[in-house]
């Protein structure tokens, strides 16, 4: 298997756990009542902000290997 998808599972693997988590802080909040509403919010803010940071280094990684030809189509290389 190339490298770059090995990196590439690594970013989509940091974006799903970011999404688990948002669910997690989600349940957090809808489940224990007032007492850790707070740490729930924080948590989905986190978790968010997490998410789209993640997105945006794959995305500009991925740029990255498509352009050396890394990443894509190999009929096409």
């Amino acid at each position: 298997m190339n490298k770059a998808k090995v990196v590439m599972f690594f970013y989509a693997l940091g974006a799903i756990l970011s999404m688990i988590s948002i669910g997690l802080f989600v349940s957090v909040v809808g489940a224990t009542g007032t007492q850790y509403n707070t740490i729930g919010f924080v948590g989905i803010f986190l978790s968010i902000v997490a998410l789209c940071v993640v997105f945006m280094q794959g995305m500009k990684q991925k740029k990255k290997f498509v352009a050396a030809g890394l990443l894509g189509d190999p009929e096409e290389n």
